[in-house]
This record gives C-alpha cells, structure tokens and sequence, in this order.
C-alpha cells in the first residue's frame, strides 16, 4: 500500500466515525427541536420558553453552531470497544484522539428567515474541523463558488501518518499542489453539479418532505416527548436560564426512530437510523439535555451521555452544541480554480473511471505523465 493509499484509508476511518457521530447528533437534533411543544401543564412554561428560543433562531437570516465532543480518546475507545463494532470498523485510536479534539463549527446565511428558506435562498455557508493543533480543513460557499482548503500538516498529525507534500508534486499539478500548500482552491458548484450529472447514467432525485408529511411527523415526534421528558428550570439571576430535559434512553430513542422510520427514504443523505438490535441493546438510563437560554435566546445545548456506556471506563462523554448569530461568509482573496471534472476524478466521481491517487507508481521522471489534467486559473 503506497504512501498516499494509507492516507486516503486513515482519512476515511476518520470521516467514517465522523459520519456516525453526526448521524447520532441528527437523530438527537431531531428530538431537541420538538421538545419544546410538551404539552403537559407543568411543564407548559419550559415548553413556552424553549418554543420561544427556538422561533427566535427560525427568524434570523443567519445562523452559527458549533459541535464539540466533550470527551477523551479513552472515553471513545472504551465506548466502541463496548458497542461490539464490526470487524474492520473499529474506532482507529488516532481517529478517537482526534474526535476528542475536534471541533466543528457551522454557518448559513439566507435571504430569508431560516424558516422559510429552501436550497435557492441559502447565499453563504461555511464549514470547519478544528482540532487544538489548528484548522484541518475549511470550507466556504459564496454564492455559487465553493473554497476548500487544509492544513495538510495538521492534518498528518491529527491521523498519524505522513502526508504527500507539495513539494512532491510537479507545477502541473496546480490547484492539487496550492492545496498541498494550504492555499484555497475554488470551484463552481452549479458546474460541478452538471460534471456528476453527466458522468451518472440518471440524476438521482434529491429526498424530502413535503409540508403535509413535515407536519405530520412533528406532531408524532412531539407527542413522544410530551409523553417522556420530564423537565426542570433554573434561573441564574443574570439572564441566564437553565431548562434541563431528562428521558430514559432506549425507551425515547426507540419511540422516535419508530416515529421517524417510514421516511426513511426521505430524510437527508447520511442519516443512518438504528437498527431494532441496536435500540433493543441500548442501555434505558436517564439521560439529561440541559438547554441554555440568555435573555431567551438559545445559546447552548449539552448533553451528557456517559451514563449511556454503563461502564467505569467510559469517565467522560458529552456532546455540546453552541449556537450564536452568524456572519455572511466571504469569498477568500487568492484562490485557485479547480476544474470540476478534476475534482471529482480525484475523490472517485461516479464515471470517472480513473485512479487519481498520487502514489510513486503515477509519477515518471518529469511528474504526471498528463499535465494538461492539471490546467488551473488564478481567481
């Protein structure tokens, strides 16, 4: 296995329990945003406040949140230890060191209210992984162009492993070697589109939900929490407010995933579902969402989970989600375009058809043996 095959296979263990981290936090994002309809009479004035933060942040055009893992690596290790992964889908210890200091932060920025805007109102948004070592990757899009870089140094630390370097690579090889360097790279996203169109047999219709189904599994998901949240309000005297949402586990998750699985088919790419084994082994302990209100807004959410690993090695598992008023996001100065069609034969576009990683056996004595597939603009 060449250099850049065992980079390319860290970084997709690292993007894997990524993935499933997210998809479990999309599942309990869905539960928090339906919480604040209980309907219960003494738990009315949580459920008001709450339904109050929460259409104060549908009303802002721009919105910043920030993901963090309040964890250590042991934590993670012993938590997949104990989940019994499939063979080869271990957590990879430098993937749990890096789960454990990453953080992920987020911001959209709309024409409209968040509420009523669709895919056509979004003008700006930005995406970063950050780890106390600094950024390993960002993203931004500005209208209809897309600016990726990363800190490829970083990011061989954060994996263990070393990285190609830019120096590695010929001139030729452009907006790949600019990236190498931590420089931006820019692409049309409406190009890009096309290029994936034209290289698949059939576009592949994007899921949704329509307004009636939308409604529908609201009020389904509501009805579950006003049966099994119970809630209680602290106030700190400063304009700060406590409303701490408590539910045992297996018995709230495995009464949402039955809500939300005939639309399966319809949620978001990436959202994985428990499977009925997964529900049936989860521990039922009490697990408490403490939500954090300033002056009615919405600040902050944390959730422990560490009781949910019914094991003394598991000391510290939490996951916390920050959210403020986002700024627009702007195009950075300098970048390099990056042909569409490039981009997706290097991350394996469907069609393609080609092996585009930089292993020792592509390079001749001059570089890549194609140069003219390396042919950028400066933006």
């Amino acid at each position: 296995m060449g250099e850049c095959d065992r980079t390319r296979s860290h970084e997709e263990t690292v993007i894997t329990a990524i993935r499933k981290t997210l998809s479990a936090a999309a599942v309990v994002t869905v539960a928090l945003a339906g919480v604040a309809a209980c309907g219960t009479a003494e738990q009315l004035s949580a459920g008001q406040k709450l339904d109050r933060a929460f259409d104060k942040l549908g009303q802002e055009k721009s919105l910043s949140f920030e993901l963090d893992l309040d964890t250590d690596s042991a934590s993670l290790m012993a938590l997949d230890e104990k989940m019994g992964s499939e063979p080869g889908e271990e957590l990879d210890p430098k993937a749990a060191e890096l789960l454990s200091g990453a953080r992920m932060s987020f911001t959209v920025h709309s024409k409209k209210a968040l509420k009523d805007s669709g895919d056509k109102d979004i003008v700006g948004a930005a995406a970063k992984v950050s780890t106390p070592d600094g950024d390993l990757v960002e993203f931004r899009q500005v209208g209809d162009a897309a600016y990726v870089r990363t800190d490829i140094e970083a990011l061989g630390k954060a994996v263990g492993e070393p990285m190609p370097k830019a120096s590695d690579l010929p001139p030729e090889a452009g907006a790949f070697k600019k990236l190498l360097e931590g420089g931006w790279v820019t692409f049309d996203t409406k190009e890009l589109e096309k290029a994936g169109e034209d290289a698949s047999d059939e576009p592949s219709p994007e899921p949704s939900l329509d307004a009636k189904t939308q409604k529908k599994l609201t009020k389904a998901i509501q009805d579950v929490i006003s049966r099994e949240v119970d809630f209680a309000v602290a106030d700190n005297g400063d304009g700060e407010e406590h409303i701490v949402a408590t539910a045992p586990f297996r018995t709230l998750i495995t009464e949402l995933v039955d809500e939300i699985r005939p639309f399966k088919k319809e949620l978001p790419p990436g959202v994985e579902l428990p499977t009925a084994k997964d529900l049936k082994d989860a521990p039922n302990t009490k697990v408490a969402a403490d939500f954090t209100l300033k002056n009615g807004d919405l600040t902050e959410v944390r959730i422990d989970l560490a009781k949910l690993a019914e094991s003394a090695k598991v000391k510290k598992l939490g996951l916390v989600i920050r959210l403020s008023k986002g700024e627009q996001p702007t195009a950075p100065a300098g970048a390099t375009k990056l042909d569409p069609t490039e981009l997706l034969g290097a991350f394996g576009g469907p069609g393609m058809g080609q092996d585009t990683s930089f292993g020792e056996e592509d390079l001749g004595e001059g570089g890549f043996s194609d140069e003219s597939a390396f042919e950028v603009d400066p933006v």
